[in-house]
Formats: structure tokens, sequence, C-alpha cells
């Protein structure tokens, strides 16, 4: 298998990242495996942080050994690391199943929102996307939980999407994460934090 190589130089500069770096554009990649999915990443945020002037030389991209390890303690703590989460998203990609966790992503987002005009059309928007049937990322969720949410939209609040995001979280916690903590790509990215990586060279 052809090893996909990336320099020390490549993985610099993430403590300066945005959230924004780490999205996966999967147009033209939602074929492949997610070796080459973790490559593409790698390249995308190394280009998007080369330009920024708080960039230091000293910084490495590559996680240590000890935050990987701590991703396999709690699905909270993979989701907080910016690297863990955008392996987890490559995971599921791979796996075709990705829309719980961009539905929990979209959940957190919408928590933040402050304007309420802003707060309306983005509720709409995530219900559109995930919620309602036939919709394009449905998530599978039970008719009560469904129903309430549809109420919720006459004057959505922070919270309309809370027992849903709940919801997928367990689910996400009792499936996903645990296939994500056995699968290769995790076993590939302990051995990249201890430089050992098999396919992926750094």
């Amino acid at each position: 298998m052809r090893e996909c190589v990336v320099s020390e130089r490549d993985m610099a500069c993430t403590d300066y990242m945005k959230e924004s770096d780490f999205s996966i554009d999967t147009k033209g990649i939602k074929k492949r495996n997610w070796r080459t999915r973790i490559c593409y990443l790698l390249k995308i945020t190394s280009s998007s942080s080369s330009s920024s002037s708080k960039c230091m030389a000293g910084r490495s991209y590559r996680p240590t050994v000890e935050e990987v390890n701590q991703w396999a303690q709690s699905l909270d703590k993979l989701l907080s690391h910016k690297y863990g989460k955008a392996a987890f998203q490559i995971f599921l990609k791979s796996e075709f199943c990705d829309e719980n966790i961009e539905f929990w992503m979209a959940c957190e987002e919408f928590r933040t929102i402050t304007s309420l005009g802003k707060l309306s059309s983005r509720a709409r928007s995530i219900y559109e996307e995930f919620i309602q049937c036939d919709a394009p990322k449905e998530i599978n969720l039970d008719y009560q939980t469904k129903d309430a949410i549809i109420q919720s939209l006459r004057l959505p609040s922070l919270t309309c999407f809370l027992s849903a995001q709940k919801k997928v979280f367990n689910l996400i916690e009792n499936n996903s994460y645990p296939r994500f903590i056995h699968s290769e790509l995790y076993k590939e990215l302990c051995a990249i934090a201890r430089g050992e990586g098999k396919y992926l060279k750094f």
C-alpha cells in the first residue's frame, strides 16, 4: 500500500487553528478510505494555517500519546480535542454514518447563538437538514422528540434541540464511538503519536 508522506512542516501551527480549519469537504473524497481522508485533512489544515503570522516553527500537529490515549477514556474527551473530533468525523464518513455527529455539532453551534433572529432561522435550517421526514441527513428520533422540536420552532430557544442532542450523543457513545476506538484508524493514530505510523509518515 502506498504511504502518505506528510512532512513535520506540514503538521505545524495547529495551536493557532480555528475550528473551521478542521471541517472536511467531502466532495470528491466520499468514496476514498480513511487513510486518504487523514492525508487530506493534514493538507488542508497545513495550507490554511501556513499563512498565520502566529505560526511557530516548533509546534507540531501530531497528537501526543497522552492525548490519543485520552480519546479512549470517554466520548467527551474525544470531542473536546480538535484533532480527535476531526479524526472521528473521518471515521464516520468512511462508514457513511456521519449524520449523528454533524447534528450534534450543529446543536453545539446553535447553543452559542445570541441573536434572536439568527436563532429562529438556524433552528429551522437544523430541522430541515436533520429532523424533518426525508431530510437530507435525517437522524433517527422518536415521534415524541420530533414533535417537541416542531412545537418549539414556533418560538425557538437555545434548548429546543437539547433533548434530541442528548439522545444522539448516547447513540454515538454506545455505537459509533466504541467502533472508532477499536478501529484500524484509531490504532494507526496511536502509532503515529508514538512515531511508529505504518501508513502515515511524519
